[in-house]
């Protein structure tokens, strides 16, 4: 289907053709208004000269006498005195009984009086347009004086060419003038143009544009930028994670193939056949590397998609959802015990991203305690916040680590030893960031670790 062709123009044309339309309408609309408003001037000044006329032509005796008059008062020394005037007495009963002037006969006023109604009528002759005033004699008749408007129908015509030459002008001006706004208003667009153009071909997130103009297109303006800082940031990013995953599964890979290809140099080799316990031992060592490496993939998975939650986020009880994590803590650290405080507390949360979030938390403090050690897990609430506040009695964490336990990948130098990726963390804050709360890292008063998860309570 093929679009309208108004769809078809380009946005500087049609920002140019609405301005243009728009002062040319404008344009039109002044020259009509002016144009009305004069005719309805000059025609008031008419027919104040008519009623005026009337009023002296009904103190004659005669039609003529009556026009002579008026020809005499109103008549400059040395023009025609032919100027159209027209005089007709009526009777009472609405009959003619006299005219003389330009028209043979006028019609006759009705016997409701016209001049009643303080205004003139018009009469056509031939080609000739008059205007007719009636007003009441002191015998109980009417006197009727009428004039050819000729004069204001030619400098109204004069007028209206005039304003019909000045509308076109205007309307051709405004064509002008459309374009020109057109271009210099969609100027900071071409620039964006440009610029979006330029980073697909090149690639090239840094090429930000200048922002001088204001208002919506400054607003445009900064938000491509902003927009294109994201996007580096995130390929940034990407990038680290690209390499930081790299490095982190070279080592469990590297390990992983030592030890399948020692086992099948053994099966090849009968003189150096592995003892069962070796085997066993070898087994159970590729077995936990692949548990190893099938959770960082996984962590490294939930790390990369958690930037796009698909999750709906409903309102939850953070109780609830602590008590499912502790449940599976608990199953994986039988060694450890945990303690709970919980209050009643909403939030708006995706449930299964949160609940990753507090598994992590609790399965970072279990790692950490040692045998028969405790877990404190308690929650407070304020009415800006909700706390969740884990401790635990491990060695708690060091000063130079405490700004680093929320990177990727970052492990310290005494967790080096400890099985672990160093994503759950990451993954504890970014969730916790996407919920619009935050993470928080410290020590306890006997020298613990300490996390607390603060995210806003739902909107009663």
């Amino acid at each position: 289907m093929k679009r309208p062709r108004w769809k078809q123009l380009s946005l500087r044309a049609r920002l140019g053709v609405l301005v243009a339309a728009a002062v040319a309408l404008a344009v039109v609309t002044v020259s009509a208004i002016s144009w009305g408003l004069t005719r309805a001037d000059l025609y008031d000044q008419f027919d104040a000269r008519l009623q005026s006329y009337a009023q002296l032509a009904a103190k004659a005796s005669s039609p003529a006498e009556a026009l002579s008059t008026l020809r005499s008062t109103t008549t400059k020394p040395g023009a025609d005195r032919n100027n159209g005037l027209t005089v007709q007495f009526s009777s009472a009963a609405g009959t003619v009984t006299g005219v003389a002037g330009a028209i043979p006969e006028l019609p006759p006023p009705p016997p409701e009086a016209p001049f009643s109604r303080n205004r003139a009528t018009n009469v056509h002759r031939d080609e000739d347009q008059f205007r007719v005033w009636t007003a009441p004699r002191s015998d109980g008749g009417t006197v009727q004086v009428a004039q050819d408007s000729e004069d204001v129908e030619d400098a109204l015509g004069r007028l209206g060419f005039w304003l019909l030459l000045v509308s076109a002008a205007g309307v051709l001006g405004a064509t002008v003038v459309g374009r020109a706004i057109a271009r210099s208003a969609l100027q900071p667009v071409d620039d964006l143009t440009f610029a979006a153009e330029n980073v697909a071909r090149t690639q090239e997130l840094s090429a930000a544009i200048d922002v001088t103009a204001a208002g919506e297109i400054g607003r445009l303006a900064t938000a491509f930028n902003a927009m294109l800082g994201a996007l580096g940031r995130s390929r940034d990013e990407q990038r680290r994670l690209v390499e930081d995953a790299g490095h982190e599964l070279r080592t469990p890979l590297t390990s992983l193939r030592n030890n399948i290809e020692l086992l099948i140099h053994a099966e090849a080799t009968p003189q150096r056949q592995l003892s069962a316990e070796d085997r066993t031992r070898l087994l159970a060592d590729l077995d936990t590397q692949a548990v190893e490496l099938t959770a960082l993939i996984g962590e490294l998975v939930d790390l990369s998609t958690g930037e796009r939650p698909t999750e709906v986020a409903e309102r939850v009880a953070l109780a609830d959802v602590v008590g499912s994590a502790l449940e599976r803590t608990r199953t994986r650290w039988p060694k450890v015990s945990f303690t709970a405080e919980l209050t009643d507390a909403e939030v708006l949360a995706r449930p299964s991203a949160l609940e990753r979030a507090v598994l992590n938390v609790l399965d970072n403090a279990a790692k950490w305690s040692p045998p028969g050690g405790t877990v404190q897990v308690t929650m407070s609430v304020t009415p800006d916040a909700v706390r969740l506040r884990v401790d635990d009695e491990g060695p708690g964490i060091a000063d130079a680590d405490l700004p680093h336990v929320f990177e990727r990948f970052y492990r310290a130098d005494a967790a080096r030893a400890l099985p672990g990726s160093g994503l759950g963390l990451a993954i504890v804050d970014q969730v916790l960031t996407q919920h619009g709360g935050r993470a928080e890292a410290g020590r306890t008063e006997t020298g613990g670790a300490r996390f607390d998860l603060v995210v806003p309570p739902a909107a009663s």
